[in-house]
């Protein structure tokens, strides 16, 4: 594979970045990661100030804490009880309640025993057997999609191999008609715009009637499983279990929105990232087609360069201190996944992209202590195959232009990134 070379303009360039001043650094405007210089920021937050009092203008976000360390992030992840998830006091995420939307109820949003109770639910989809037994129908649709591209021509790597691969495994996860899968797409993308951050999103009217039809969708089905044996699919998982099965509404939409971005987003922005990334390190990739058995590290590798969540929020249930600084009760804290995996004090060589890294397991893309990603090895499957499938087929790919970012803080991801296969 062989790349060209890419830029584009910043409003603020990364040389610039250290001669900002460093108070009103704020690590949630997504213009950083539209640029692709929050990589920098985060960079002189970890070496300067740490654990770091930010602010945003956005209304709902306000004064909050940038935790950029990987110890630190470390520390809050181990005491729930100390820094909390729950939607009660704020979930996951900067914003606040947005006007004119429901919040939504979600167990990565709650704290145990409930958190525990609900998660437990759901996580027997990521149960060996079934790895065992979805390996040879994730490898037939990888294949599909791979030999339908085209040759010699121009397009979208997003669309045409990340989404469509990863709307057929959501599909499969929720045993939801195939022939529909792209409705899951637009639903995940509703789950994580937000007019206030991005003037491209829609009105929250429009959000909430889009994740209204969600869940009516999903109603339907939820109804045909209450009523049948148990499966191994998650609207029966969720209809079974005397854990979640009287949930709410509100409840289930934000569980259903919770597992479709986290099998979506996540994997979908990991595949184009991973191909950007041994695009852009043309050393990496004649490794790796020089030595295949490299592929499960170089996989592991990736998820760490591309985190594909930025960070996630938690809210102190008490006066603490952490890294020098006092946390008062009620202040906002951003973990800044992005930032602990670039961290010079714990990963040798952070910013150098190296598949065969030693201990490539240390980063904290999927979070870490009770809230870890519950579908971490189906998105480790399904990265794994594409690769074994495109060195296979010896496929040399050209990016054509500058990938399109989301305009997001909380998901790091792409939206277009124009590709030509030349053989």
């Amino acid at each position: 594979m062989t790349s060209i070379a890419t830029a584009a303009a910043t409003p603020t360039a990364p040389s610039q970045i250290d001669t900002l001043s460093l108070e009103g650094l704020n690590p949630a405007d997504p213009q950083w990661f539209v640029d692709d210089t929050i990589g920098n920021l985060l960079r002189r937050l970890r070496l300067e100030d740490p654990v770091h009092r930010s602010h945003s203008p956005v209304p709902g976000i306000g004064d909050y804490w940038s935790v950029t360390r990987y110890r630190d992030i470390m520390q809050v992840e181990m005491h729930p009880a100390i820094y909390s998830s729950d939607w009660s006091v704020g979930g996951i995420s900067l914003m606040d309640f947005p006007p004119g939307e429901q919040q939504l109820q979600m167990f990565i949003a709650m704290d145990p025993p409930r958190h525990d109770e609900q998660r437990k639910a759901v996580s027997p989809i990521a149960a060996q057997g079934n790895l065992d037994g979805w390996e040879g129908l994730i490898r037939e649709r990888t294949c599909k999609v791979l030999d339908s591209l085209p040759r010699g021509e121009t397009f979208d790597w997003v669309d045409r191999v990340s989404i469509e691969l990863t709307s057929m495994m959501l599909a499969t996860l929720f045993d939801f008609p195939q022939e529909e899968r792209r409705r899951l797409t637009h639903w995940s993308d509703l789950a994580t715009s937000n007019k206030l951050t991005n003037p491209d999103a829609p009105e929250p009217e429009v959000r909430m009637a889009g994740l209204r039809e969600m869940l009516g969708c999903f109603m339907k089905l939820w109804n045909e499983r209450v009523n049948a044996p148990p499966r191994a699919d998650l609207v029966s998982m969720l209809a079974h279990s005397p854990a979640t099965r009287n949930m709410t509404p509100l409840e289930f939409m934000g569980n259903l929105v919770l597992l479709i971005v986290g099998g979506n987003d996540t994997t979908r922005n990991t595949m184009t990232g991973g191909l950007l990334a041994l695009l852009q390190h043309p050393g990496q990739m004649k490794k790796l087609r020089a030595d295949p058995s490299l592929i499960g590290s170089m996989v592991t590798e990736v998820i760490r360069w591309q985190t594909p969540l930025a960070y996630m929020r938690r809210t102190a249930t008490q006066d603490t201190e952490l890294g020098g600084k006092q946390i008062r009760k009620g202040d906002k804290l951003a973990l800044w996944y992005l930032s602990a995996n670039r961290d010079e004090a714990m990963i040798p060589q952070p910013d150098e992209f190296i598949i065969d890294r030693p201990m490539p397991r240390l980063h904290l893309s999927f979070g870490f202590g009770i809230h870890r990603c519950v579908g971490n090895r189906i998105a480790d499957l399904q990265l794994r195959i594409l690769w074994e499938e495109l060195l296979r087929r010896g496929t040399e790919i050209e990016l054509m232009g500058e990938p399109k970012r989301v305009r997001s803080s909380f998901v790091h991801g792409f939206s277009q990134m124009p590709v030509r296969i030349v053989s």
